[in-house]
């Protein structure tokens, strides 16, 4: 503690630096990994102006989880909402977020993941500030209080700005366990807080990764091998270095890059080259042959899915006890197609690498693995490489990986000075870690009363934990592919016998996460087929699902909202019908109910999307609302356009003229209902997604009479009007 104080108050003279919670000390390298670690990361900071800057260790990918941090924070501080920043924190330990346990952006959990711990944070932050006063005012703490930004006295009505209380609040001891802020005190949370990001955005000063300048750069565009898994073998760099304002051509075991004193001048040297390419270990997958691959997989046994608290012999036993007692079968095949992510910022990293240290600018959303590749790509330590988050344009996942990292610290130690590395858009859609492709099998048995006895799910794709992170997290592909299950359907449907069964089949493409990851493809296939279930139990598709959830379950009060929210049961105008869904993922409780329209000439048009959820304490219901449009815009687009196709190992898309998305004018109505809760929060990046195919799916079948299983929606003649 003295250690930690001394530093404390060696920062005092630029403002309080208030750290929260004890230092994480890392691990071995051959350490297995902790099972919790350490809260919380957060720091916030004092200045004698009394502004207070809060650090963020949320990746600022479009979310605005940044703003949510900084509101529950300076809740808990009892700050004035005018006097409160947020920067990114740096990429140290500290600042890891504990529910993932490394410094990184993904499943939905810069708030969820960490609230309890951030909520603490600010809670020792106002503890000590109490304590400085209660202090220079040698009174009791007890007998103090505070109001925005200041500390108060009440029984004389003394008070002290929080600026006036930085050193001797550095020296306070960090209480263990303080007192949380109450709700009805809550100033910050729950509101539509405007983002602190958007002025930025609004006046072109915010910094994405492609803004970013460094003096003496130059800049380096680059061609990889077309074919997934080909390697370099021959090179005539002449005619690039001939070109004017190139400095230098750039091998890479599969690429190769041109380094330039523009971004221009590099890509239009690097088209002029001719590369060679050795294909012998490369992939010669083409879409076609692959899907019936899938096909093929998906009516075998696979590996079982067994939950932590349950035992294997006890899931077949239920199931086999449930097809005994079957009298008909019910079964359907649903396939989705490989996707892209199509950030609107290219993939793109600034690399300084001299003196066996490593300086990075990068749009990403994991810190730790970047640092931890850049560091074995160029043999040094990771303590050697230094992280800067920039703001990034979109992400979906697709910024988890370190590909565009390293590639920029490799070219970089090469050219010997810093260097910006900026993909064209062709290179982003023909190197994107994609989203598998998948076939899934639902088959369901029912007694001679026509109630559901046994239920059995099996899905084929490859497993993204082959690809990810270069392959970090293979052991997670075992005794089952978790990449490929996501939330199982007994989680909030009572369903006898359910069976889940996973076949991994290799795609020779690289996989990774995609927003909602298993959701996208297995909420698709199982919400469609509960509407069959409904169906045949002459049931309506809303009340055969609020049928199989516990009474007085926050489920099944996210079905009555969306049932009153929608209008389900009103009449609607003459040609519309309406589709609906449910899941839950991240901690949040999601259905959406499509309604749309569908034309003589197969073209569809949205008219409104309704979307209720539960995603418990809801810090910034605008940000959610938005998190929620921004979804279903996204899944839109994926349910009738999106689609990679690959042919001998190699991506056919291009561009946005060859992957189209959802234009504006397209998009249909959207309205969001937040359940207000009491419960710890939940995710709200992802979760709007899974739900909304099935939704436009069993709406689609109200108004044609055609099941559509296959996705995207335009290969099956559908258009959007």
């Amino acid at each position: 503690m003295s250690n930690r104080r001394d530093f404390l108050k060696s920062l005092a003279a630029g403002g309080l630096l208030v750290a929260v919670g004890p230092r994480i000390v890392a691990a071995a390298a051959d350490a297995p990994a902790p099972a919790a670690v350490a809260p919380p990361p957060g720091w916030v900071r004092i200045a004698p102006d009394g502004s207070v800057t809060i650090l963020s260790n949320t990746s600022e990918i479009g979310q605005g989880t940044g703003t949510a941090i900084a509101q529950l924070l300076a809740d808990e501080m009892d700050l004035d909402w005018k006097t409160v920043r947020i920067e990114m924190a740096p990429v140290e330990k500290q600042f890891i977020n504990p529910g993932w346990g490394e410094y990184a952006t993904y499943g939905s959990g810069g708030v969820a993941r960490q609230f309890p711990q951030l909520r603490k944070a600010g809670a020792q932050a106002r503890a000590m500030l109490v304590g400085a006063a209660a202090a220079e005012w040698k009174v009791a703490p007890a007998e103090c209080d505070t109001q925005p930004g200041a500390v108060l006295h009440k029984p004389s009505g003394r008070k002290l700005p929080y600026a006036k209380l930085v050193q001797q609040a550095a020296l306070q001891p960090v209480p263990a366990d303080p007192p949380l802020m109450p709700k009805e005190r809550w100033r910050h949370m729950g509101k539509d807080v405007a983002r602190l990001d958007l002025p930025a955005k609004t006046d072109g000063s915010a910094l994405y990764g492609i803004d970013v300048k460094v003096p003496g750069m130059l800049h380096a565009a680059i061609l990889q091998c077309p074919h997934f898994g080909g390697k370099l073998a021959a090179l005539d760099a002449q005619p690039a270095l001939a070109r004017r304002g190139v400095k230098k051509v750039v091998r890479l075991p599969d690429a190769v890059a041109v380094v330039a004193d523009s971004c221009w001048r590099a890509q239009q040297a690097l088209n002029v080259l001719k590369p060679e390419w050795d294909l012998a270990a490369a992939s010669k997958q083409s879409s076609a042959p692959y899907r019936d691959m899938l096909r093929e997989a998906v009516q075998k046994e696979g590996d079982l899915v067994v939950p932590s608290n349950r035992k294997a012999e006890d899931i077949m036993a239920a199931h086999d006890a449930g097809a005994v007692k079957a009298r008909a079968w019910l079964e359907r095949t649903y396939t989705v197609p490989l996707l892209a992510h199509a950030t609107m910022e290219p993939m793109n990293g600034t690399a300084s690498v001299k003196d066996g240290k490593a300086e990075l600018w990068l749009p990403t959303q994991a810190q730790d693995t970047a640092r931890t590749y850049v560091s074995k790509a160029l043999g040094i330590a990771p303590e050697a490489v230094t992280i800067h988050t920039t703001l990034s344009g979109g992400g979906f996942g697709r910024r988890i990986e370190a590909d565009f990292a390293v590639q920029a610290a490799l070219i970089a130690r090469d050219a010997g000075v810093p260097v910006k590395l900026l993909w064209s858009r062709e290179e982003d859609m023909r190197h994107g870690y994609h989203r598998p492709a998948a076939v899934l099998r639902l088959r369901a048995g029912f007694d001679a009363a026509g109630a559901v006895t046994a239920m059995r799910l099996d899905s084929a794709s490859d497993t993204l934990f082959s690809y990810s992170r270069f392959g970090a997290d293979k052991e997670y592909a075992k005794p089952f592919d978790r990449s490929a299950v996501g939330v199982l359907l007994t989680r909030y449907y009572g369903l006898p016998g359910f069976v889940h069964r996973t076949n991994t089949v290799d795609a020779g493409v690289p996989l990774g996460y995609w927003r909602s990851v298993a959701a996208s493809q297995n909420i698709f296939a199982s919400e469609s087929f509960m509407d069959e279930l409904a169906l045949r139990a002459n049931q309506d598709p809303l009340d055969y699902r609020r049928s199989l959830m516990k009474p007085g379950s926050r489920e099944r009060a996210v079905l009555d909202q969306l049932e009153a929210r929608s209008g389900w049961r009103g009449e609607l105008p003459a040609g519309r019908h309406r589709g609906m869904a449910f899941t839950w993922a991240n901690g949040t409780y999601i259905g959406q109910v499509v309604e749309l329209s569908v034309d003589a000439e197969s073209r569809v048009k949205l008219h409104r999307v309704t979307t209720v959820l539960d995603c418990g304490i809801t810090v910034n219901p605008r940000n959610v609302r938005g998190q929620m449009e921004g979804g279903i815009i996204f899944a839109l687009t994926a349910a009738f356009y999106g689609e990679i196709t690959v042919k001998d190992g190699a991506v056919e898309q291009s561009n946005f003229t060859d992957y189209k998305l959802l234009s504006l004018a397209e998009t249909p109505a959207i309205e969001v209902a937040i359940i207000d809760s009491n419960e710890a929060p939940g995710g709200v990046g992802e979760e709007a997604v899974g739900p909304l195919a099935p939704a436009l799916a069993n709406a689609l079948f109200g108004a044609t009479g055609k099941r559509y299983t296959d996705l995207p929606l335009i290969k099956a003649g559908l258009r959007l009007q």
